[in-house]
């Protein structure tokens, strides 16, 4: 193994630390992660299984889900096993190129995540705005082209990380301070400059995340305003009970994940073990 100062163009591995200062803790921490990829895992199959049985759920709210739920199992398959192998099994080691291709499957599909949910926030607001030209608006064919749509999307925009990081010269340490390969974690081990490097990923994160954000904020605020002028309260309440669980599961994405690119650019103090448990939820 070459000394761990020596400039390599592509080290053969990197060290995956786990959750700093709670090393003791992983065997107990890794019980929590495992039942939410149990949950996560079961929950999703189930979901695809009964819209694929059910001709009647073959809708474009549940085809959005459908897609949603294929995103969440490569995304969950991609951290959680690994993560867990860190947790009890002490596996630190991960081969280079293993973790340039976990690092675009966490990115790329987080991005995907984001584009299904301004999908679903768009089927809401044609559901609630337009009932009467929903199916019409919303076919299969329309589906499907934005399915593809957020896929390239998300595809698109992070390729060139792993890219990115293959051209870079290594020559710090091997260990990574994360339970598993971040973008940012991986670049702050390059041995030149890579504040463009930062800038552009915190940059295409930040769109991203701004452009989806605000999209999905304005579909809902269409749809409170049409809510609000429904004659029959009942009937308000049951619109809205269609975007309740939507709308929880935005905010604690948003929160995590806006979380995590805030402390990469602004939050220096706050302590490493908080921001990669938040991250990795």
């Amino acid at each position: 193994m070459p000394p761990l100062n020596t400039s390599l163009p592509s080290p053969v591995t990197f060290l995956l630390m786990g959750i700093p200062g709670l090393e003791h803790l992983h065997v107990w921490i890794g019980i929590p992660f495992c039942s939410m990829y149990v949950v996560a895992v079961v929950g999703n199959v189930t979901i695809l299984a009964v819209v694929r049985a059910e001709r009647s759920l073959h809708e474009p709210m549940f085809l959005f889900l459908c897609m949603l739920s294929i995103t969440d199992l490569v995304l969950s398959t991609s951290t959680l096993p690994r993560m867990l192998c860190l947790f009890w099994l002490g596996a630190h080691d991960i081969a280079f190129d293993a973790c340039l291709t976990q690092m675009f499957f966490i990115h790329s599909f987080t991005t995907m995540e984001l584009g299904f949910f301004l999908a679903m926030a768009f089927d809401r607001y044609v559901a609630i705005c337009d009932p009467l030209r929903h199916t019409t608006i919303l076919t299969h064919a329309r589906i499907t082209i934005m399915g593809i749509i957020v896929v390239i999307w998300g595809i698109a925009f992070f390729s060139p990380h792993p890219i990115l990081l293959k051209q870079l010269p290594y020559c710090r340490t091997r260990i990574i301070a994360h339970t598993y390969c971040e973008f940012m974690a991986v670049v702050k081990l390059a041995c030149v400059d890579t504040g463009t490097t930062t800038r552009y990923s915190l940059s295409v994160a930040s769109i991203i995340g701004s452009c989806d954000g605000i999209l999905t904020v304005v579909s809902y605020a269409f749809i409170l305003r049409s809510v609000f002028r429904l004659p029959f309260r009942e009937a308000g309440f049951k619109a809205l009970g269609t975007c309740g669980s939507h709308v929880c599961v935005i905010l604690v994405f948003y929160f995590t994940a806006g979380f995590s690119i805030f402390t990469h650019r602004f939050g220096k103090n706050v302590p490493a073990h908080i921001h990669i448990f938040i991250a990795n939820m």
